[in-house]
Parts: structure tokens; sequence; C-alpha cells
């Protein structure tokens, strides 16, 4: 029990050390990626669910 709350420690101070640094130095977007990414979303969702759907029947 006492790993697993040192882990988490680590883990949320590494979160609040790390998510400035990473929004301060992240380039900057003008948003055309967004809509390249979301057209892979919907597909991803579906073989995901088909996936689990698989693994829950034959396992």
């Amino acid at each position: 029990m006492e790993a697993l709350l040192i882990i988490l420690t680590v883990l949320f101070v590494a979160l609040i050390v790390i998510l400035p640094l990473v929004e301060k130095y992240a380039p900057k977007d003008d948003g055309q990626s967004y809509g390249n990414l979301t057209r892979f979303i919907f597909p991803l969702v579906a073989v995901l669910i088909i996936a689990q759907i698989v693994r829950y029947y034959f396992s």
C-alpha cells in the first residue's frame, strides 16, 4: 500500500510540473489538424467495441 501511495504522489507531482511546461512550449496550432483527427475517432471507437466484444466472447 505504501508503494502505491508513493507512485501516485510521484505521478501527481510530475503532472503538476510537466503539464505547464508542455503547454508553454507546445507549438501553436491553427486547428486544421483536429479536423483530420476527428474523422478517425468513430472508426477507431467501432474497432475498439468490436475488439472488446470478441475478447468477451472468446476469453
